[in-house]
């Protein structure tokens, strides 16, 4: 697929990139030359491959997801500048 100058001018304004009219002609190109590369990957055969997000196989680290014993309540809001009936309480910003 080849991209003409009116398509890379549409382009450059959609992408609001002020694109002087002598350099079109090199951006047309460009666009063209990103748009063949992309119909060589479409034909590359990609059936039984499982997606994946990087080259290398990586595990985050976990936690172990267990339950605490909690009943830090008092402790907590004994740091609140301002706690009542055991929440925090904020100054009213919407009227």
């Amino acid at each position: 697929m080849s991209i003409d100058i009116d398509t890379a001018r549409k382009v450059a304004h959609l992408a609001r990139i002020a694109v002087p009219e002598a350099e079109l002609p090199a951006l047309a190109g460009e666009l063209s030359g990103i748009l063949s590369f992309m119909e060589q990957l479409n034909e590359v055969d990609v059936t039984g491959i499982e997606p994946m997000t990087s080259v290398t196989p990586m595990r985050l680290k976990r936690r172990e997801d267990v339950v605490t014993d909690g009943g830090y309540q008092a402790r907590i809001l004994s740091n609140a500048p301002d706690a009542r009936e055991g929440f925090f309480a904020v100054p009213k910003v919407v009227e």
